[in-house]
């Protein structure tokens, strides 16, 4: 009777240790539109927002993302509210992104291979042309 009582008295709280509800993960970010549902899942994405001089989104702003090994560019035209997305990306390769609007154009930003995340976010900034 004893053995069963010790026994019971590790088991019952090891049970009760494993029942604890776990957080549910969080959800992915919503798909733009043409955006495949099933993209790798060993790439990684760049997003973000471009910006005017005043701080304001741009919409209608051309977001080209250059592949640095390859030389091969995507181009995404930027939402209502200014943003850009890219998926489907090697994390092998860095990449060059730059957005251009009405005779402007932001400042070169790298994706580095170096940078580990599987989403990387910019803001692009755009200045008029010198």
């Amino acid at each position: 009777m004893i053995r069963f009582l010790s026994f019971a008295s590790i088991l019952v709280p090891a049970l009760l240790v494993a029942q604890v509800p776990q957080k549910p993960p969080e959800p992915p970010p919503p798909l733009f539109k043409g955006e495949k549902k099933d993209q790798d899942p060993n790439g990684r994405a760049v997003e973000g927002v471009v910006r005017d001089d005043k701080d304001s989104a741009v919409s209608g702003a051309v977001v080209k993302l250059k592949d640095l090994k390859s030389l091969q560019v995507r181009s995404f035209i930027t939402t209502a509210d200014g943003k850009f997305r890219f998926t489907s990306l090697r994390k092998d390769v860095d990449y060059e992104l730059k957005a251009d609007f009405n005779g402007q154009s932001s400042a070169a930003k790298t994706a580095s291979v170096f940078d580990s995340r599987k989403l990387l976010v910019f803001t692009l900034k755009l200045e008029p042309k010198k």
